[in-house]
């Protein structure tokens, strides 16, 4: 009856920690993206984002910003706000 229950808290926990997203993006299997400081003499929000191994880089179009190029397996971005905390994708 122990195990069970012992079982079935790691299956909740694991569960919780998927939901949550950030095991996945540490991981490197789902994309991400960060705050960086813009280029010299370029104004506004820039954000690069990294693709995961499961899903490609996040699209920050609906977030009203402007795809900027790619460099290596890194997108850049400029957005005219600052982009809130939340995973991005």
């Amino acid at each position: 009856m122990f195990r069970m229950f012992v079982i079935a808290a790691l299956v909740v926990a694991v569960m919780v920690a998927i939901k949550d997203g950030r095991v996945l993006r540490e991981t490197g299997l789902k994309g991400s993206c960060t705050a960086v400081v813009p280029p010299k003499g370029q104004q506004g929000f820039w954000e690069v984002c990294r693709s995961g191994k499961l899903d490609g880089r996040p699209n920050l179009t609906r977030s009203s910003c402007t795809a900027q190029g790619v460099a290596a397996d890194l997108e850049y971005w400029r957005c005219p706000t600052r982009l809130e905390a939340a995973p991005s994708g």
